[in-house]
């Protein structure tokens, strides 16, 4: 069984602090592989920034082309909306039974991963690799046997920094990998 994690985001755009999580996930932990989850759009909050769910999967796509341990993942788009993480992951390992999934999130999730859907159901049945984020550290659910925290990196990068700098036309160089900086350049995103 291959050990994947998996890293849900809406990745409007993927960023290297992604990139960096991603890594250091599969060099401190038992995790073989890093799929990137790209989330579909969430029907209760507003579009205005969010760009289409073909772009988001590509510049992961493109930001990863080089690593065969990363791979880019369309399942949420082809489930039902709102999309759940216990149907996701149920729905994977129906098609992969030949991999053993587990999560990936920040301190700020595993917070509020009391309000999940069926969050027991994950907790009992799939582990969880936490990453740090300022001003969490992941409650009561930081101590349970199938929780692991990760040394990670804190960064203070996020989507809505590099959209909000790329609309007064600053620069996000070295924010970006190089393939998704051209991509986002080209199509002219966040302008």
């Amino acid at each position: 069984m291959k050990k994947t994690g998996l890293f849900f985001g809406s990745f409007n755009p993927i960023h290297v602090g992604h990139l960096i999580i991603a890594n250091s996930m599969l060099t401190g932990s038992e995790l073989e592989e890093v799929w990137f989850v790209v989330s579909p759009q969430n029907p209760l909050k507003e579009r205005s920034t969010l760009l289409a769910d073909h772009h988001r999967l590509q510049m992961v796509r493109v930001a990863i082309e080089e690593n065969y341990k990363m791979r880019a993942c369309d399942v949420e788009f082809h489930l039902p909306i709102p999309s759940y993480t216990v149907v996701t992951l149920a729905h994977l390992g129906e098609l992969y039974p030949d991999r053993e999934f587990s999560l990936i999130m920040g301190s700020d999730n595993l917070d509020n991963f009391h309000r999940w859907r069926n969050y027991e159901h994950i907790l009992e049945n799939y582990e969880i690799y936490v990453y740090p984020r300022p001003g969490h550290d992941g409650g009561n659910l930081a101590s349970h046997p199938h929780v692991h925290l990760v040394d990670v990196p804190m960064m203070d990068i996020s989507s809505s920094y590099i959209r909000e700098r790329i609309s007064k036309r600053q620069s996000v160089e070295y924010l970006l990998t190089e393939p998704v900086y051209k991509y986002l350049t080209e199509m002219h995103f966040y302008e």
